[in-house]
């Protein structure tokens, strides 16, 4: 097992190799907080390499051999293949390499508290609901989100104590690397495809992960997902469980009501509080009630105020792109969205067809090449709740052209399932078409985790 001491320093100077991911450059800026000489590269410039730059942080923008330059220890996202000419030299040179997941999991263990935040969908909104909670209980815990959250004027929390909160994701197995003090499932579904051959890898990937908690963790366990039901008897510390449908949760939800907006309030009852308690969000969406009671629960496990606990989420609001508005064209609100999953799009249209005023429009980037051909057909079935679709092009991201799927085959299973669905290559054809379309009191959502917050902008403007 690969171990990193922070307070240590056996290894100096640090490379990242991938540095502008989300969570690559949220470790970076972690470690540049704590004294460690950081560089990093990746494929093109962009908000997080500006960030890590205006910090000291060197960046090289395109990966080549030479940017390697004696580092002590190699960090690499999981988008870097082989053949990668960083990822050579440095084995070439015979420099300690790491992946990212692995490099986390020995990072959370330096605290004595750390939390990993899991499930197929739901993680950023949870993990920055429990960070707006521990902040303004002065708890300073250090955060790595998945998102960008005002209150942290990033996506990263440089704290002071003995408290970590992270995301703690599935893919290519991660959450084997990682041994939290807490963990949050919040659900289980298909995803990653590309490296898992089915659910019941996802599954048994799960079990894997629980099996790693000692006898004085606590999992927190959403029991009204069926998948996540086989993790229970893998436990050894504390299960708490917590469910909309299933009463016999430790933590359960009901009365739950939606006020002239969409945003839901609701009690829970659980035998660990004085009494029933009652929540409010300024967020809309059934979904995310299951998103903030696994905030509140593992907030109130850590003893904090049930008022305090009770305000935050009253005033909480959506990480950026996440249900985000970017302003409005002719009248026309026009939001983005970081969903990319068959489900994460049902639960966001639904949502806000709920309370739409006039047209509502989707434009879907769909990602990768491998979610879109394997999730096809669900797809197909994710966009009920639209008036019209649009679909561009697919965004790669770390997987080379694969010449069996395309957008169009997308489009044609949509309109076959009776939805209004066209194909444009670009965002410039799919910005004029949709300025072409809508009206005041119209409503678009630019959807996916490529870059669809670009087309957003573009429609604005």
């Amino acid at each position: 097992m690969f171990n990193f001491n922070i307070e240590e320093h056996k290894f100096k100077y640090i490379h990242f190799i991938g540095i502008g991911g989300i969570s690559m450059s949220g470790i970076a800026e972690l470690l540049n907080h704590y004294g460690y000489k950081i560089s990093g590269s990746d494929r093109e410039e962009s908000d997080e390499t500006n960030r890590l730059k205006s910090l000291g942080v060197e960046i090289f923008i395109g990966q080549k051999r030479e940017n390697i330059k004696n580092p002590d220890l190699i960090v690499y996202t999981d988008a870097i293949l082989d053949d990668n000419e960083e990822l050579i030299a440095a084995r070439e040179l015979g420099v300690d390499v790491v992946s990212r997941g692995v490099f986390l999991g020995a990072l959370m263990r330096n605290y004595k508290y750390s939390i990993g935040v899991s499930g197929s969908h739901g993680k950023s909104t949870t993990t920055s609901m429990i960070a707006k909670i521990l902040i303004d209980a002065k708890v300073d815990p250090s955060i790595l989100l998945g998102g960008k959250l005002d209150e942290i004027q990033g996506n990263v929390h440089c704290g002071n104590s003995e408290y970590m909160l992270t995301e703690a994701c599935e893919y290519k197995a991660n959450i084997l690397n990682y041994y939290p003090s807490m963990a949050i499932i919040l659900n289980i579904d298909e995803d990653h495809l590309d490296f898992y051959k089915d659910l019941n890898h996802i599954v048994a990937t799960f079990i894997g992960y629980m099996k790693n908690l000692d006898e004085n963790s606590k999992a927190i366990i959403n029991i009204d997902d069926k998948n996540c039901e086989p993790l229970l008897s893998h436990i050894k510390g504390e299960i708490i469980t917590f469910g909309i449908e299933n009463e016999k949760a430790d933590y359960n939800v009901h009365d739950i009501t939606f006020n002239e907006n969409g945003n839901p309030s609701f009690v829970v009852s659980s035998e660990k509080f004085d009494k029933d308690e009652e929540f409010s969000l300024s967020i809309i969406g059934r979904h995310n009630i299951y998103d903030a009671v696994a905030a509140i629960i593992a907030c109130y496990e850590f003893h904090i105020d049930i008022d305090t606990i009770r305000k935050n989420m009253k005033e909480y609001h959506n990480l950026h792109r996440r249900m985000e508005t970017i302003g409005f064209y002719k009248g026309c609100e026009v939001k983005t969205d970081y969903g990319h999953h068959p489900t994460e799009i049902k639960n966001t249209l639904k949502a806000l067809d709920e309370h739409k005023k006039g047209k509502f429009y989707c434009v879907f980037q769909p990602h990768t090449y491998s979610r879109t051909k394997m999730l096809l057909d669900d797809f197909a079935n994710a966009f009920y709740d639209c008036d019209e679709v649009v679909v561009t092009e697919i965004y790669a991201a770390r997987e080379k052209f694969d010449s069996s799927i395309h957008s169009t085959d997308l489009v044609e299973k949509l309109v076959k399932n009776g939805v209004n669905a066209k194909y444009y290559k670009t965002f410039e054809e799919a910005r004029d078409y949709i300025r072409s379309k809508v009206c005041e009191n119209d409503m678009v959502l630019t959807t996916g985790c490529g870059n669809p917050d670009v087309l957003a902008k573009m429609i604005v403007e």
